[in-house]
């Protein structure tokens, strides 16, 4: 596990990588005080397939760069929902219609929502 301010940064670089290829509705769940899983979720939903995958290559690209590496990818294939585990953040990008229909925000309500900006 890293520190807290190293999982700041990871979400941080995360967020700057889902707006560079114009994610969109992102939101961050600090999740460290309710779950071991991670500190943040990060959830961002594209508006197709391949937007879905450049979200994702960006992510694991920018956060790669800088020497975090992700543990798990799950979905790719699929690219309508996609999660990238880098163990003290998760990213989570959908395409709208599962964005919807799986509603993490809701289920993970017990986080604190973070404004990206403030990261």
């Amino acid at each position: 596990m890293q520190t807290i301010e190293q999982s700041r940064e990871m979400a941080k670089l995360a967020c700057e990588a889902l707006v560079d290829k114009k994610g969109e509705d992102i939101r961050v769940i600090d999740i460290a005080g309710i779950s071991v899983l991670a500190d943040y979720f990060i959830i961002a939903n594209g508006t197709n397939e391949s937007q879905v995958r450049a979200l994702v290559d960006n992510v694991e690209e920018t956060l790669g760069k800088a020497g975090y590496e992700v543990k798990q990818r799950e979905g790719y294939g699929l690219g309508s929902w996609v999660l990238l585990d880098f163990g003290d953040i998760i990213v989570h990008v959908f395409d709208r219609e599962n964005r919807l229909f799986y509603d993490l925000e809701r289920i993970w309500s017990d986080g604190k929502q973070v404004d990206p900006e403030e990261l």
